[in-house]
């Protein structure tokens, strides 16, 4: 999979997207603001969410509260939309610091849009991965979809990723909760490798709703290829979505980290070069464990191995050594040679 000129796939680091949602409250400003350090922490990819409010929602969303805010959800997002407008600027802000812009499209209106201002890639969230017209819209303007998994099983999703694979294009899904936060008892990392199994055409990654980073950078061992995580300049904000959002600090770790960990989970099980000077000295080598004469034929009672490595015969090779007679006198400790063995 490829967004810009960033390849996404096991044979590269992950790529960590900061979603800044909503969480900027609907001011500008502070949206540009958490870019700009998100930019300082080494990070990728912005995400937003764009909204349409009266193509999104119809008055009935009046009355859902969401479990994480105490207004209505249309009260919710008509407090924290920005103006088409303002989400060009913010996405000119955002490319001029050299990173990539996309956003989740919550309606028809919002996906023309967003594909209208150019964006190289669509983000469809956990709540409209069942929404197959809405999908099919999204889909038919032929760039990558990288889809949330939340509220989802391998078989209600299959509908949809089936659309994506009609239409040939490249797309990724990533294993998601969908509670603000999600504790470990919910969350599936399991989710990561089922999909993976079941979906052998996707990318695959983690949408991560959890407290802290831990479960983002596990999600990478069992090949997660995309990392999101809500993103805010500070917790200290007001906001449904901050309590589980990660700081600029935060997000520089989970760069840094996840690399590290894509880089040990692709190294084959093997000793490495840098580990030589440790293998002299750590491994043992045979040794007699008495002193022995010349002609003496070697019993399990008569060597030992210890350290240093540094003898010719290893520890390993101990049972080789048994039974062979000595070509010369040696004395307790000696380390032995293949050549004292006849």
């Amino acid at each position: 999979m490829k967004i810009g000129n960033r390849k996404i796939s096991l044979e590269n680091p992950p790529l960590v997207i900061a979603e800044i949602g909503i969480n900027h409250g609907g001011d500008l400003n502070v949206a540009k603001h958490m870019v700009d350090l998100a930019a300082g922490s080494g990070c990728e990819i912005i995400k937003h969410q764009t909204h349409f409010i009266e193509d999104e929602m119809t008055d009935e969303a009046k009355q859902i509260f969401p479990p994480n805010a105490d207004v209505s959800i249309w009260e919710v997002m008509e407090n924290c939309v920005l103006t088409a407008d303002e989400e060009i600027e913010l996405k000119r802000h955002t490319e001029g610091l050299g990173m990539i812009y996309i956003s989740t499209p919550f309606s028809r209106k919002a996906a023309d849009f967003l594909d209208d201002i150019g964006v190289l890639a669509f983000k469809i969230g956990s709540g409209e991965a069942d929404n197959l017209p809405l999908i099919r819209h999204i889909a038919a303007k032929g760039k990558p979809v990288i889809m949330s998994t939340g509220m989802q099983t391998i078989e209600t999703i299959g509908r949809s990723v089936a659309i994506l694979d009609e239409v040939g294009i490249d797309y990724a899904l990533l294993e998601c909760t969908n509670l603000y936060p999600s504790p470990a008892e919910i969350v599936s990392l399991r989710g990561v490798t089922e999909l993976k199994q079941a979906f052998p055409n996707a990318v695959v990654g983690f949408s991560d709703h959890s407290i802290g980073p831990e479960m983002a950078l596990a999600s990478v061992a069992l090949g997660a290829c995309i990392l999101e995580r809500h993103y805010t300049d500070s917790r200290y904000r007001k906001g449904p979505d901050i309590i589980n959002s990660m700081d600029p600090a935060e997000l520089r770790l989970l760069i840094d980290r996840s690399k590290e960990i894509w880089i040990a989970a692709n190294n084959p099980k093997q000793r490495s070069k840098d580990e030589d000077a440790v293998y002299l000295f750590a491994r043992a080598s045979v040794v007699a464990d008495r002193d022995l004469t010349k002609g003496h034929v070697i019993g399990v009672a008569d060597i030992w191995a210890r350290r240093p490595g540094s003898g010719e015969i290893a520890g390993y090779d101990f049972d080789k050594v048994v039974g062979k007679r000595l070509t010369r006198s040696v004395k307790r400790n000696t380390q032995l040679k293949w050549s004292d063995l006849a």
